[in-house]
């Protein structure tokens, strides 16, 4: 293993001849495609209509509830529809508005970007974490939040091993579920004060004031809707309405977890470490090619759901191009990858990609010797 960094920016090799080759070769096909075709990098009728439905999934079951009042089954499957609609949003509306994907319009993507403040979430966090720190430094120990060690979950082979760890392949699931709770609940004031300390915030928008204050009004506002018309509006109890709340986290945090942890915390994935003095071996673009998995990519349900994630590959390659394009720009990406001789990562279907992810939680819970 290379020493680990001491300095805290980390530098990608772009003096490499054959990764500059690669680079330019794949955008110049890539460029040609969306020429041939006449078609715009961003989204489409298609995630227009898609958009319509993740919304409805989580407001039209809000509404039923709160008008309604089921009880039983009814209830707990409306809950569950929210959850997924919550989960939904993120994929395939906020997570291309924030990158700017969705539209070539800013102010509709930053308007389609507070649809994760609407489900309880804060853009601006979720700007830094993700296309700041995953996007840039993918698998990078102590740079990539994604792979931080949460709670008693361990990520990264370069983070210190526990003997619970031991059985994270088991008790890791039940985390994923949690994992919007505690984002609407804790993480995100916890977040917004880190990346402020840290100069993120600042670098990332034009008032730290008005970020602070968005924050609090948009909780403020989601856990009046979710929590607070329900107590004083209907007659569920209590703990009925507890219980409703955190099954809807309960699908999202699930639903994000098994489309966004198998992409990069898989077996055949690099975990690459830069040098003592921050430099990479890799260019940033082949680093995703080694740190990325794709998988279902045939399967059409899983596609549209998933935002187009689990082509995470092109999704790493080409953030900025909206998700409805990957699966067409899949061939172009894998067969040159392969005329470079770079990898091109991808799991058959969801549910391998599902048992190779548990099986990487089994290894990273192992001594490195018993992994291998």
């Amino acid at each position: 293993m290379q020493e680990r960094a001491t300095a805290e920016k980390v530098s990608f090799n772009h003096e490499d001849a054959t990764s500059k080759q690669f680079v330019q070769t794949l955008n110049k096909r890539v460029n040609e495609y969306f020429q041939s075709k006449g078609i715009s990098k961003h989204g489409n009728v298609t995630l227009y209509i898609k958009t319509v439905v993740m919304l409805s999934m989580f407001i039209v079951p809000y509404f039923v509830v709160i008008l309604m009042e089921p009880q039983g089954l009814v209830a707990l499957g409306l809950m569950i529809i929210m959850g997924m609609g919550m989960a939904g949003i993120g994929l395939s509306i906020m997570h291309d508005a924030i990158h700017g994907a969705y539209s070539s319009n800013r102010t509709v993507n930053k308007i389609l970007g507070y649809t994760l403040n609407l489900v309880g979430g804060n853009a601006i966090n979720w700007r830094i974490q993700h296309n700041v720190k995953h996007h840039t430094y993918t698998n990078i120990e102590e740079h990539d939040e994604d792979i931080e060690p949460k709670a008693i979950l361990r990520f990264s082979p370069g983070t210190k091993l526990k003997p619970i760890h031991k059985y994270q392949y088991l008790y890791a699931w039940f985390f994923y579920g949690l994992g919007t709770f505690f984002w609407v609940t804790f993480k995100d004031f916890a977040k917004i004060t880190r990346y402020n300390k840290e100069g993120l915030l600042a670098k990332n928008t034009k008032s730290i004031a008005g970020e602070y204050v968005i924050l609090i009004l948009t909780k403020v506002v989601y856990y009046i809707y979710a929590i607070g018309v329900p107590v004083y509006f209907t007659s569920y109890t209590g703990w009925q309405i507890f219980g409703g709340f955190m099954l809807m986290h309960f699908v999202a945090g699930m639903g994000l977890a098994v489309i966004f942890q198998p992409a990069h915390l898989m077996n055949e994935v690099d975990f690459p470490a830069p040098d003592k003095d921050g430099n990479m071996e890799y260019s940033w673009t082949v680093h995703q090619l080694y740190t990325t998995v794709n998988f279902g990519n045939q399967n059409r349900i899983l596609d549209w759901y998933a935002g187009g994630l689990n082509f995470q590959i092109e999704h790493h390659l080409f953030p900025h191009i909206c998700h409805v394009h990957y699966k067409h720009l899949a061939k172009i990406v894998k067969e040159t990858a392969a005329e470079y001789n770079y990898p091109y990562y991808a799991e058959p279907t969801f549910r391998s990609a599902l048992l190779a992810h548990g099986r990487m939680l089994k290894a990273l819970g192992l001594p490195a010797k018993a992994a291998a």
